[in-house]
Parts: structure tokens; C-alpha cells; sequence
């Protein structure tokens, strides 16, 4: 991995993490509670496409088949 996607993937779940606190909090009423959770699912979405990014660039070790 990458330096820079380790740091993206880092930030990524960073955010998460402070919506999720945010959330768990219950301070938020229930629109800014579903907005949040729109913008966990963005967040979530961003991070398995650096992941899956990132197993495309992996490749097998010998004798090993892909499960793809």
C-alpha cells in the first residue's frame, strides 16, 4: 500500500469514526442524524473503492489462484 492510500484510508476512518461518536452521541436531531448517516455512507464508499484499488494492484504468490 501506498503511502498516500494508507493516509487517505487513515483519514477515511477518522471521519467515520467522529460521525460515528457524533451519532452514538445522540445530540442530533433527526435530520442532521440522517444527513450523517448519508455522509458515513459516502465516506464508507470511498474507502472500499481505495481498497479495492489497492487488492487490483496485488497480485497472487505463485501457485496461488485468484478467487476472481
Amino acid at each position: 500500500m501506498t503511502d498516500q492510500r494508507a493516509i487517505q484510508l487513515d483519514d477515511l476512518t477518522a471521519q467515520l469514526e467522529a460521525a460515528a461518536a457524533r451519532l452514538r452521541s445522540g445530540e442530533l436531531d433527526a435530520d442532521s442524524a440522517a444527513t450523517l448517516v448519508d455522509e458515513c455512507a459516502t465516506l464508507a464508499a470511498r474507502a472500499a473503492a481505495e481498497l479495492d484499488r489497492e487488492a487490483a494492484g496485488v497480485q497472487a504468490p505463485p501457485g496461488q489462484d485468484s478467487l476472481l
